[in-house]
């Protein structure tokens, strides 16, 4: 094998490594931020587990995270939950950056 070659698998590697780590950073931060909500929506037990189920589906509505803000920010709405648009991105971002630390954490250990 070439170093080309060698050099070309390490970039393919890294890539799907990369990746990977993307998607469970975002589907973390759909938990985290749905948890985040459902505490703001004053739902309690399995039903938790449900919401968060339901802002991790709506991640997969269209590429990017704007279908998971606007599904929260909807539900948010609809109950008169005192939260803005910056308090919600704010956690949204928050909540990325715990996840982020979170699996760090994880894959050193």
């Amino acid at each position: 094998m070439t170093t080309f070659d060698e050099r070309e698998k390490s970039y393919e590697k890294k890539f799907a490594m990369d990746e990977e780590l993307k998607f469970k950073s975002e589907q973390r931060r759909n938990k985290l931020l749905g948890e985040w909500a459902a505490g703001k929506l004053g739902i309690t037990g399995a039903a938790v587990d449900e919401y968060v189920k339901a802002v991790r589906k709506a991640d997969l509505a269209s590429k990017g995270d704007e279908d998971v803000f606007q599904k929260v920010w909807k539900d948010l709405s609809d109950k008169n939950v005192g939260v803005s648009q910056a308090d919600l991105r704010t956690a949204m971002t928050e909540a990325m950056a715990k996840a982020v630390s979170q699996i760090e954490t994880e894959r050193k250990a």
